[in-house]
Order: structure tokens, then C-alpha cells, then sequence
């Protein structure tokens, strides 16, 4: 077939839509149920969801937890500098703290900038710089404390940059509420939200148990390349990001159980189980690590996700061209039909994207 044109999967969304805080309550936000059967939409909220689920049907979900990634500091001259931490670089010396990071000015810090927190929770030094724009970023602290945890205490949520904030004054709400409920703490990989997520409290969880719905965890290291659009002329000249994951034993058990529905929470979820049944199905070690590298547009196929929750994303994104795939795989007829679905939900005056509502592809 002939390339597809990354044309195909701009639309327009007045601003206004463009959510900029959550719904009151997570599970209130609302949710668009497609059948691709019926090939019909039905409106609902999102804490209808279990009418949707059946018993036997498994929930998968990934649970990676967002680190409050975005540190600001000062350059010996008083310049300011934003150091938005992105992963522990590989194989630095003992007690050293190296991180490949974004710094902005970047242009400005060559190899050998430093850089401090205004009230000494750390400083830190350029001692590389990549290929693609990042830089490896030596930290200091006051008794070894590891920059993670500093983070946590004084770093801004790494909210995505649709989303408007002048100053620090909802740290606190952000940090709850971009943030799933059942992330693991102790896995802050995510410097992006896994957002299909957000809509679930513990109370759903737990309706959702009673049915019969069983829940298994992925953890996918969400990284900025999520957010990276599509500026090529065709979908398939577009290089697709690489995202570390895990993959314990008793969700690849979960993913050969047979009987319900494989129903995956967000597009993060997808990639992992897809890439993992794609590269490695059965033969690997108990707990299995890869590198998401999988690129999901029309008219792919998929193996391992039954249907799908999703929130809606943006213009020329590589997370629309996955969407549009898993409403009719195996074939390009899903691109024209989610152009329709985006029109009902942008006239019905759906909130979109990270904070905004959800839909369920059944």
C-alpha cells in the first residue's frame, strides 16, 4: 500500500477544550464507548465503566509512577536554569548521581556549566552533551542524598506543555492528581503520566474486583518522545521513540489466560504487551525487560489487546496513529472513523488530552 500521509491525522481542536485541570472527581470524567461491531458511540462517565467489563476480563495497566522531574536552579552568573530529569545515565562511578537530562538554556551550558538550587539542595555540572539535545548532568548533594529524593521535595510535576501553570501554587494537586492511583512509588520512571489511567479511583477498582475483572501490571518508562509529533511528510518516514519496560511473570500468565477480554489501560499499556508478544512472546526469563521500539499505525494487527481505554490525543501524534489502528485492524478503514469520533466529541465539547476525558474501544 502506499504511504500514508501524516495529513491524515490533523484535525482541529478549539483551545478551549484543551483541559487544563482534571475532573472533580477522577472517576467523573466522562467516557465515549465505541463499538467497532456496532460500529456505534454511546456517552457515558467514566464510572460507568463496569457495565462495559465482564468477569474474566483482566485489566492491564501500568503502573510507572511520575517523578516530579522539573528542577529549577542558578548559574554562578544568576542565569536560570531548568533541568528536567529524564533517566539515570548507565554505568557512572560509585556514588556518583549522573543523569541524562534536558537543560534549558541549552545553548548557553557547554560542557562544563554549573548549576545550583538556590537554597543548596544541589548542584550539578554538564559533563556531556547528546546527540539528540539531551546532556549527562553530574549531581551533588548534601550527604550523598540521591536526586530523586530532592526532586520529590522541590521539583515541578513535568505536566505536559498544553497544560498552563504560571507558578508552583497547584504542586500539591498536580502531584496527586497526575499521578494514577495505583502507581508503584518506588517505580518513579514516568517523566510523562500514563493519563488513560487517571480516571480510575479505588473505589472503581474495587466495584470492578467484585465483578470478576482481574488487574495485571505492566511498567512502562514513559519518556518525552510521547509527545514528539509527527513532522514528517508520511507516518512511516517518522522515527518512533524507544521506552524501557517490565514485564513481571504473573502479567505474561495474564496475557495467555484465555476466556475474557484483554483490556488495556492507555496506549503505554498497549506498546509494552504488543512489543513484548511481538520480539519475545514465551521464551524469556520470569521477569522480562525490554525496549518498546514497536511503531502501531493502520493497518497493523494486534496481538495481545482485546480493546482498549484511552484518552484523546493530539493532532499528528504517533498515539492518534495507534488509535486509528485498533479501531479497524488489519485495514485503513479506522482513520476516516476516528475523524468522525473526534468530530462528535469535539461538538459534544469533550475535555481532550492529559487532564481531559476518556473512551472506551470495546
Amino acid at each position: 500500500m502506499p504511504p500514508l500521509a501524516t495529513d491524515l491525522f490533523d484535525y482541529e481542536l478549539p483551545s478551549r477544550l484543551v483541559a487544563q485541570t482534571p475532573a472533580a472527581r477522577r472517576d467523573a470524567s466522562r467516557l465515549l464507548v465505541v463499538d467497532r461491531a456496532k460500529h456505534t458511540l454511546a456517552h457515558h462517565a467514566f464510572a460507568d465503566l463496569p457495565q462495559f467489563l465482564r468477569a474474566g476480563d483482566t485489566l492491564f495497566r501500568n503502573n510507572a509512577a511520575v517523578l516530579p522531574a522539573r528542577l529549577t536552579a542558578r548559574r554562578p552568573t544568576g542565569g536560570q536554569v531548568e533541568c528536567f530529569l529524564l533517566q539515570p545515565a548507565p554505568g557512572p562511578a560509585d556514588g556518583e548521581q549522573v543523569w541524562r537530562c534536558l537543560v534549558k538554556p541549552g545553548k548557553r551550558l557547554p560542557v562544563g556549566a554549573t548549576f545550583a538550587e538556590v537554597g543548596g539542595a544541589f548542584g550539578a555540572e554538564i559533563v556531556a552533551k547528546e546527540a539528540d539535545g539531551a546532556a549527562l548532568v553530574r549531581f551533588t548533594t548534601p550527604d550523598r542524598e540521591p536526586i530523586t529524593n530532592v526532586a520529590n521535595r522541590i521539583g515541578r510535576v513535568p505536566l505536559p506543555p498544553y497544560i498552563s501553570r504560571d507558578d508552583q501554587s497547584q504542586r500539591d494537586a498536580d502531584l496527586e492528581r497526575y499521578q494514577t492511583v495505583y502507581a508503584d512509588r518506588a517505580r518513579q520512571v514516568a517523566v510523562a503520566a500514563p493519563t488513560a489511567g487517571l480516571h480510575f479511583t479505588p473505589g472503581l477498582l474495587a466495584t470492578l474486583a467484585d465483578a470478576g475483572v482481574r488487574t495485571a501490571d505492566v511498567t512502562l518508562h514513559v519518556g518525552l518522545g510521547t509527545f514528539k509529533p509527527i513532522v514528517t511528510d508520511t507516518i512511516e518516514a517518522h522515527a518512533i521513540h524507544r521506552e524501557r519496560y517490565e514485564l513481571p511473570a504473573a502479567t505474561r500468565e495474564a496475557l495467555a489466560q484465555t476466556g475474557g477480554r484483554r483490556v488495556a489501560v492507555g496506549t503505554t499499556t498497549v506498546r509494552t504487551i504488543e512489543h513484548f508478544l511481538a520480539s519475545a512472546g514465551a521464551a524469556t526469563p520470569a521477569n522480562f525487560i525490554g525496549d518498546a521500539n514497536i511503531y502501531i499505525y493502520p493497518p497493523c494487527q494486534f496481538r495481545g489487546t482485546d480493546a482498549l481505554i484511552t484518552n484523546f490525543h493530539q493532532p499528528r501524534s504517533t498515539l492518534l496513529c495507534l488509535v486509528a489502528a485498533f479501531l479497524a485492524p488489519g485495514s485503513t478503514d479506522g482513520i476516516a472513523w476516528l475523524k468522525e469520533i473526534y468530530a462528535e466529541a469535539i461538538d459534544r465539547e469533550y475535555r481532550f488530552f492529559s487532564y481531559g476525558d476518556a473512551m472506551l474501544i470495546l
